[in-house]
């Protein structure tokens, strides 16, 4: 049984239990999964017997494959959703792999509070002004979605050592 919504949850658990409620014939590979406080993300390399189309088509190509793939599955996909959020207490999105590309179906926005200094807000009005984004909001997770590409190997290794302590955590103090 895996752990419920109350307790902490790994990555490792909610894999196993979406890897076994998933149709084995969905996907050519191993599911990926990630997870945070409010949302379960389900990804997976789409099975496919068509060749992947030149650099040219594959943007319909691949739109039309994974709209294909989402139609057909919809309703297995929402009732295996159902029952994690229920378990697991966590929104459930899904999403394909395919020719090299991730496309998430739906996926939770999340608002987020923060309290910003003057120099901090006038680098997101200054990002508005600009015209890169509409509103502070937007501006912010323009700026996170900047930072998550740049410094992709740094959060890496935070989220590494998160683990690393996750399992000392877990493991305790040993008998004196």
């Amino acid at each position: 049984m895996p752990v419920l919504s109350g307790e902490r949850l790994t990555v490792d658990d909610v894999a196993a239990w979406f890897a076994r409620r998933v149709p084995s014939q969905w996907f050519s590979g191993p599911l990926e999964v990630a997870l945070d406080r409010e949302e379960i993300v389900v990804l997976g390399p789409l099975a496919s017997t068509e060749p992947l189309p030149p650099a040219p088509g594959r943007t319909a190509s691949s739109r039309n494959r994974v709209t294909r793939f989402r139609e057909e599955t919809r309703d297995t996909r929402m009732a295996i959703a159902a029952e994690a959020e229920h378990i697991f207490g966590r929104k459930v999105s899904w999403g394909v792999i395919w020719g090299g590309e991730r496309l998430v179906f739906s996926a939770l926005a999340v608002p987020v509070m923060t309290r910003l200094r003057l120099g901090e807000r006038a680098v997101l009005d200054t990002l508005i002004d600009a015209g890169v984004a509409k509103s502070r909001s937007e501006a912010l997770a323009w700026c996170v979605r900047l930072v998550e590409r740049h410094q992709a190997e740094w959060i890496a290794q935070l989220r590494q050592a998160l683990v690393a302590v996750e399992r000392a955590r877990a493991a305790g103090p040993g008998e004196p």
